[in-house]
């Protein structure tokens, strides 16, 4: 067996370097692959401006349209390609605070290879909006800005983090509102963007946009379907527990069941004008919510690791109110050192954030959330 080394990359790294430079062509063009492409048929450039006009011609009535650079805080020049709510999906994509959400809890601290982050979380809750979007004639690609960008306001360890940092903020924490005014503010978003993200929990203000409302339903279904199934496959409960109220609507499975609740949006929509959904599945997602709630966010162990990330993040954020020398980048001439103690902590991931504690305050590693691979 020949052994790679360090003066001798393996045949797999030098065919891919042999591709660094494409294959140029007499044309003066580059191809990626070897073997020429075949032409498109009547190619044509889309222009923005062309998509607009599109969405005139062929959104739902009461949809929302993009126009120009968008309505913002700071006035921006149109780009020439996209739209202003494409551009605004762009930006969150790539933003660190979406990156971040990879290491955040959904449900599971620290979750095992194929239980659901925030990341994931994010993703499917675009899947599902954009899929009742396309289907009703809304603007897919404000939805999909909305539903990637609702859960940047989370902080680490799940909702547990919003009771800690609620003891900081005068006017509570809650992650819509934070991930809209303060995680995505410097993104410069659009205001109807910002709007759907920052009143997607159904206990805040109606959004202002359909496309707004679709997101807050698609959260809703997403997580009630997913967090099932990821408790499934820890042995948390079994399908066979679900009550006849959601089997006899929606079935036991993810795919089942957002099948069924997608369908009855895009059929209420469509056919009422209005984002709801009929009584029999709305009755059936509140009966899958509620067994959620009572089999797992409740169970006791759930109850006991949200304990210990209060814990964790309330001493995190009282140790850097106290010593905002120790905040990263913080100038005093910022303002509210709290303010700026809690953006810092509810940004960390899980790791980032129960590493810190053991380093920063000698946390006992029995008193941090037990979920976490290589904890006892």
């Amino acid at each position: 067996m020949k052994v790679m080394t360090i003066d001798s990359p393996s045949p797999r790294r030098a065919q891919w370097a042999a591709t660094m430079r494409g294959n140029p062509t007499a044309a003066g063009l580059v191809f990626a692959h070897r073997d020429t492409p075949p032409p498109l048929v009547e190619p044509k450039l889309v222009t923005r401006e062309q998509r607009e006009e599109f969405e005139e011609q062929t959104l739902t009535g009461g949809a929302t349209h993009a126009t120009g650079g968008g309505h913002r805080a700071i006035e921006e020049q149109p780009d020439s390609l996209r739209t202003c709510f494409e551009r605004d999906r762009d930006r969150i994509l790539h933003s660190n605070a979406f990156r971040r959400l990879a290491g955040k809890t959904q449900v599971f601290v620290f979750p095992d290879d194929h239980q659901r982050t925030r990341l994931t979380h994010a993703l499917e809750v675009a899947q599902v909006a954009t899929a009742i979007a396309r289907a009703t004639g809304l603007n897919v690609a404000l939805t999909e800005a909305m539903a990637l960008g609702h859960d940047c306001g989370h902080g680490p360890g799940g909702h547990a983090s919003e009771e800690a940092f609620d003891l900081f903020i005068p006017e509570g924490y809650h992650h819509a509102v934070w991930g809209a005014d303060v995680v995505l503010q410097p993104l410069n978003l659009c205001r109807e963007t910002l709007d759907g993200i920052r009143n997607h929990s159904w206990s805040l203000p109606t959004p202002s946009t359909p496309e707004g409302i679709v997101v807050s339903w698609a959260d809703r279904c997403a997580y009630s379907a997913h967090d099932l199934e990821d408790a499934v496959n820890a042995g948390i409960v079994t399908p066979g527990d679900l009550p006849p109220s959601v089997t006899d609507i929606i079935g036991v499975t993810r795919s089942s069941q957002l099948r069924a609740l997608i369908g009855s949006l895009v059929s209420n929509i469509s056919t009422t004008g209005l984002v709801g959904m009929d009584a029999a599945h709305a009755d059936a997602l509140a009966d899958l919510r509620n067994f959620n709630y009572e089999r797992i966010y409740n169970r006791p162990e759930s109850l006991e690791q949200g304990a210990a990330v209060v814990g964790v993040l309330t001493a995190l954020v009282t140790t850097f109110s106290e010593s905002p020398e120790k905040l990263p980048d913080y100038d005093p001439q910022d303002g509210d050192v709290v303010k700026a103690a809690v953006a810092y902590v509810a940004g960390m991931t899980d790791r980032f954030a129960f590493d810190t504690a053991t380093r920063l305050l000698n946390w006992p590693a029995d008193q941090l959330p037990r979920d976490i691979p290589g904890w006892p």
